[in-house]
């Protein structure tokens, strides 16, 4: 698959962004809300505006390769000599930057005020019962007060839309830390972890290209993210979920433009068969059945994902490569995966929860420090 030319990637993007308008009119039995997605270009009104983080889809591959190598080698030098260099820890000396979390959090949290203050900074935490987006005050009324006073604002939010009119409306950065539709530092942490099972010698690229993802579970925010960012590094991911939980055709067509921006583009496939999904997998992932505010339906989305568990028994019956190995973006629920396979020799995931202090310090390194210029 080649790069779309300009004209043709500009008509492409322009169906995607339509086709994400689509995403409110789901159906009901898809119960959390999917917000229109507003790509950070379209909320800037000047040159002078920054560039916000709202999704993978905001990073090119070059981009995302260089986030992601960034925070690979900042783990290093960090935990090589026990200290944060220089040139790092007083980038952002003296600032603030506003962390308005109206989810609660551990490890967005934690990560989050660890990079800021490894930067210099001091992270100022607003959680729901401090400020309460768009209910008490306007978005724009938020946006406009926080940003004056702040280098960066960090949004865990729970419809797409309130991130992305922050972003609309700040004079700072705005970098979503989760909202209903993306989550983007969580997926720079998860190719951290994909590269560091999978090293390569590569300069052009982080060497990912051929291997093979399979979701097996709901299809929700970090899968679109990652889905985003596989097909960007020509990494294949294969997605099962049952039947009603299927991406939704608007995500799609972000997700092929995004395959559209890469040299050499990974392929998106889709089954409501596990076993399908697995055969000749190198990294099998999953997520909760349950997101928050869907707990009113857990009794039927346990029903209703019966068969999806991950265990050893169903790697071996699909077929998974030999070394496959297993990742969760936590908090984990045992129906999602046995404990053996969880706790067990091919789980990776602790080392990936601790890649999200990493994946933050990439991230705001070039946001904030570096003011969009990802180097």
């Amino acid at each position: 698959m080649h790069a779309l030319r300009p004209a043709a990637k500009a008509a492409h993007a322009a169906h995607a962004a339509r086709s994400l308008q689509q995403l409110r009119c789901r159906s009901r039995s898809r119960s959390y809300s999917l917000s229109t997605y507003i790509p950070s270009s379209s909320t800037q009104t000047s040159p002078f505006a920054p560039r916000h983080l709202l999704s993978i889809a905001d990073v090119t591959p070059a981009e995302l390769t260089t986030l992601v190598r960034n925070a690979d080698a900042h783990k290093k030098s960090i935990k090589s000599t026990g200290e944060v260099p220089l040139s790092l820890r007083q980038s952002l000396a003296g600032r603030t930057v506003a962390m308005t979390f109206s989810k609660r959090s551990t490890r967005t949290r934690v990560s989050t005020e660890g990079a800021i203050s490894a930067l210099g900074a001091s992270p100022m935490f607003l959680g729901k019962e401090d400020i309460q987006l768009g209910v008490n005050e306007s978005l724009y009324d938020t946006s406009l007060v926080l940003s004056s006073m702040t280098a960066a604002i960090v949004a865990r939010v729970g419809p797409h839309s309130d991130v992305a009119d922050l972003a609309k409306h700040s004079s700072v950065p705005v970098i979503n830390a989760l909202s209903d539709l993306y989550h983007p530092m969580q997926i720079i942490a998860d190719l951290l972890t994909i590269t560091e099972s999978h090293p390569s010698a590569s300069t052009s690229s982080l060497g990912l290209e051929g291997l093979k993802v399979a979701w097996i579970g709901d299809a929700n925010n970090v899968l679109f993210d990652l889905a985003i960012g596989c097909v960007k590094l020509g990494i294949d991911i294969s997605v099962a979920t049952p039947k009603g939980y299927e991406i939704p055709q608007p995500m799609r067509d972000v997700i092929q433009h995004a395959a559209q921006t890469a040299p050499h583009p990974g392929k998106l496939i889709e089954t409501t068969v596990p076993e399908e999904a697995a055969k000749n997998a190198d990294i099998l992932v999953t997520d909760t059945w349950v997101s928050m505010g869907q707990e009113e339906e857990a009794a039927k989305r346990i029903r209703d994902f019966a068969g999806f568990q991950i265990t050893s028994e169903l790697a071996q019956r699909a077929g998974a490569k030999d070394k496959w190995q297993f990742m969760h973006c936590l908090p984990r629920h045992p129906e999602e995966v046995s404990d053996d396979v969880f706790y067990g020799p091919r789980s990776v995931v602790f080392r990936e929860a601790e890649n999200r202090l990493w994946s933050a310090l990439s991230v705001l390194e070039a946001f904030v420090v570096n003011k969009g210029k990802i180097e």
